[in-house]
């Protein structure tokens, strides 16, 4: 796609054109794509792979994921065990020791990838802090790009609600995350949306 990878741009000076809005907008993006594959799908796919650098962006910065190359279909009569892949930083943290794959290891992964648009790179350890009770006591401003103006009151509701959303997603305890659906649900209430941009699906590739 036109603008290539979303790790690309969120190193390059593009990401300056990344304003909050945007962001937003690409996390809610991404979140269609493992809620379509887990929902809307018969067996349910999962992805195994969600990172920053299997996100595309178009020209209008609209997001869609790509790279289903390791993705497994979710079978009700198979324990669906597997050797573990995918992106280190971005695997689920039980995957290490019990090796078996379900919806929950995108959410994970979603999770992650939220943080990155926030943050502007991978957020490193504001992983293991959000997924303990530490993270009630981190502020705002640890997970907003230093490189940008802090956003105005609104949008600034609106990251703090991602944040949650994100911190929801890296649960250290996979049945305490929320499904891709509820997320979707939940990023359907945020109003940041621009009406001029374009309407077309922005599932998969």
């Amino acid at each position: 796609m036109e603008r290539g990878s979303l790790a690309t741009i969120l190193k390059s000076e593009e990401a300056m054109q990344l304003d909050w809005t945007k962001r937003v907008n690409i996390v809610k993006d991404v979140a269609h794509a493992p809620s379509y594959m887990h929902h809307d799908c018969a067996p349910a796919i999962v992805h195994r792979d969600i990172t920053s650098n299997n996100i595309l962006l178009d020209v209008e910065f609209k997001a869609c994921v790509s790279d289903f190359g390791i993705a497994r279909l979710l079978r009700p009569d198979s324990s669906n065990w597997s050797m573990l892949a995918g992106t280190r930083g971005y695997v689920a943290p039980e995957l290490a020791y019990t090796m078996r794959i379900t919806e929950k290891c995108d959410v994970y992964s979603f999770g992650v990838v939220t943080l990155e648009v926030l943050v502007g790179e991978h957020p490193g350890d504001l992983t293991s802090t959000l997924s303990s009770s530490n993270g009630e006591n981190t502020l705002l401003k640890d997970f907003l790009n230093p490189r940008l103006s802090l956003p105005m009151a609104q949008v600034a509701d609106e990251v703090a609600k991602v944040v949650m959303i994100a911190q929801q997603c890296l649960d250290g305890n996979p049945q305490s995350r929320p499904t891709m659906q509820h997320v979707t649900q939940q990023l359907a209430t945020l109003k940041t949306i621009d009406p001029s941009t374009s309407t077309r699906p922005n599932y998969v590739i």
